[in-house]
């Protein structure tokens, strides 16, 4: 499957999780197979041959870093939501477009030195990716990148990333 036709199966979903917020749900991506593998393997074309890495975000970050990591053999550190971890090294707060939310990296899952991608489903204000990139740079890794299935460029987030190369596939 082409990668066009496959990013073609996201959905919008209008007013989700709140008024005036329109959720990219990216479950039809996840249901076809062919789609799933045209996407991973693209994210993968993406990703900097030095990486050891990825940081995958809570939830869909999850899917996409355990395929690339089973893939080409990178370890998969997840990136979670406040009391998910049974033993938290650091944890970031930061602003959504709808509201606040936090992260947290698990004690001992990156090394310093080690290099590392961000991946995630979405960048939209770009508050995930940018605690995400925190957290691996104060546990000592090595940011090479920040991968995305899909930007939403409106929302500016890519800003709030300098200094990070930023890979989207698709941008609207």
């Amino acid at each position: 499957m082409k990668l066009d036709r496959a990013l073609g199966l996201l959905r919008e979903v209008p007013d989700f999780p709140q008024p005036g917020v329109v959720f990219r749900d990216f479950t039809p991506v996840l249901t076809d197979p062919d789609a799933l593998r045209a996407v991973v393997d693209a994210l993968q074309d993406k990703i900097d041959d030095s990486t050891q890495v990825i940081a995958a975000i809570e939830s869909r970050g999850f899917l996409l870093g355990a395929a690339l990591g089973y893939g080409w053999r990178y370890g998969v550190v997840p990136l979670r939501k406040p009391g998910k971890l049974p033993v938290v090294a650091d944890s970031v707060s930061y602003a959504l477009e709808y509201g606040e939310a936090s992260l947290e990296l698990p004690s001992g899952a990156i090394q310093p030195g080690q290099r590392v991608v961000v991946v995630d489903d979405v960048l939209a204000t770009g508050g995930t990716a940018e605690a995400a990139c925190t957290l691996v740079e104060r546990a000592g890794g090595i940011v090479t990148g920040v991968s995305v299935v899909l930007e939403i460029a409106a929302l500016g987030g890519r800003s709030r990333l300098a200094g990070h190369e930023v890979n989207a596939l698709l941008a609207v």
